[in-house]
């Protein structure tokens, strides 16, 4: 499927169990050595959060229209908390069409962290345009993380 044609829509609460769950999929795929399951509870919490605090969650559709992946952005700071998609949904496009949409409501720059031994994630966020600026720690993990950001280039010429 085309990255650009993909079903797109505002979070509601309903989605919350199909985001939990995925985003535990997800994150058990990578290895690390976290009990993600446990951390479930503290994600739907951290949803209500950012969403009570102004954060856009936006939902990708996957063929049936059941939740697939979701981003966070504050369109105000340009800060990117979650992106995440269904392990299934690797390389069909959705994890760069739900940052395009990140990066349309906040059209000036998008930062986020990225756990520094996340290979594959550190890959795509260099190819979509990041670009390292400070490393850090995680506040729930301690493991290493690294600070990115994505700057809209001027394409006008001076004139």
């Amino acid at each position: 499927m085309n990255p650009s044609a993909r079903l797109m829509r505002a979070y509601v609460e309903a989605d919350l169990p199909a985001l939990i769950d995925l985003w535990v999929a997800a994150w058990r795929e990578t290895g690390f050595a976290i009990d993600f399951d446990a951390r479930g509870e503290w994600l739907g919490n951290h949803l209500r959060t950012l969403s009570g605090c102004g954060a856009a969650i936006v939902v990708g559709l996957d063929a049936e229209g059941a939740p697939a992946g979701f981003v966070t952005i504050d369109a105000k700071s340009g800060a990117l908390d979650q992106l995440c998609v269904a392990p299934s949904e690797r390389g069909s496009g959705l994890a760069r069409a739900l940052l395009d949409e990140a990066k349309r409501r906040s059209p000036g720059a998008v930062e986020l962290e990225v756990n520094e031994a996340n290979a594959r994630a550190l890959r795509f966020y260099a190819r979509e345009g990041f670009d390292p600026v400070s490393r850090g720690s995680s506040a729930l993990s301690g493991l290493p993380t690294l600070k990115m950001r994505w700057t809209a280039k001027n394409c006008g010429s001076p004139t």
